[in-house]
């Protein structure tokens, strides 16, 4: 992506992204999450954040400044929950990237479960058609209980509903769960059923992140004040049981995200008995692991 004039979107920051966008074109499409009450979130909780769709007039102005400024070959719909919009206007906003930037190879957006429950399978197709890829889920857990103290606001069957949904629908998806959200007491079924619902889904992608809580737990103990954090020992157990329970056919697996000790990298299933090993290493013998340093992991 090149530029050559001042930038062409007004962003409200902060502005996140999936990882593997970091070199997309970040067209804020809604300001912030229409939920927003996950307590272990705070990605979203800055005043400015609050939740709004953008001016559709807005929006279709920035995509044409982008393809007068810009080469892009990959678009990333902000802020938390883009897949809210109706379809129509969804639409409207791909076909003025197809028209105005001609380069772009694919669109992806995060999506709450939530958010597809209205659209039906023949809508999401027409996103497809025109040009929507891939959506990135925050499942964070297929276990019922993890996700009532967490405020989620899903089920694990609602989760799984939408994603086989998105599936149908030839939609490319990318699944999140969240390594330690349950805590001690509710490691194994958040790792148990959490792999049920990736086993009854089969999404093309899956990551496990650590769950982290730098302004502090405070607001994560509202509804669950029992909560006691996984040690590292414990993480790594908790994805050996996750890892040892998923039965994909082939999905792509990442745990790399700076917030993990341990790097993971493969496809499920073909490599699940390498990765199991790497697990039991880091379990058995942390020196030897290659384990990321502490300083790291703060990134």
């Amino acid at each position: 992506m090149s530029v050559s004039h001042s930038f062409p979107i007004d962003y409200i920051e902060p502005v996140f992204r999936p990882p593997s966008e970091a070199h997309s074109l970040i067209l804020p499409v809604t300001n912030g999450c229409s939920w927003n009450k996950c307590t272990f979130c705070e990605m979203y909780t800055a005043p400015q954040k609050k939740f709004r769709a953008r001016d559709e007039p807005q929006v279709l102005d920035e995509i044409r400044r982008c393809g007068e400024q810009l080469i892009v070959q990959r678009v990333f719909l902000a802020d938390g929950d883009a897949m809210i919009l109706p379809t129509r206007r969804l639409l409207t906003i791909l076909q003025a990237i197809r028209e105005h930037m001609p380069t772009v190879e694919r669109v992806t957006s995060y999506c709450l479960p939530r958010n597809l429950k209205r659209k039906s399978v023949e809508e999401l197709k027409e996103l497809r058609d025109a040009g929507l890829a891939m959506l990135y889920v925050g499942a964070e857990s297929g276990d019922d209980e993890v996700l009532a103290r967490v405020n989620k606001g899903e089920t694990g069957q609602s989760t799984e509903e939408a994603l086989l949904k998105a599936g149908a629908a030839g939609l490319q998806r990318s699944v999140m769960i969240l390594n330690g959200l349950g805590g001690q007491s509710l490691s194994a079924q958040h790792a148990l059923n959490s792999a049920r619902l990736m086993n009854a889904t089969q999404p093309e992608f899956l990551s496990t992140l650590v769950v982290s809580f730098p302004q502090g737990m405070d607001r994560y103990r509202e509804q669950f004040p029992d909560f006691q954090p996984l040690e590292q020992t414990g993480l790594f157990q908790e994805i050996e049981q996750f890892l040892d329970a998923l039965e994909l056919e082939n999905t792509v697996f990442r745990s790399d995200h700076a917030s993990n000790y341990l790097v993971l990298k493969g496809e499920l299933g073909a490599d699940k008995a390498r990765m199991l090993l790497q697990v039991r290493t880091a379990i058995s013998q942390p020196a030897n692991a290659g384990l990321r340093p502490e300083w790291m992991r703060a990134l």
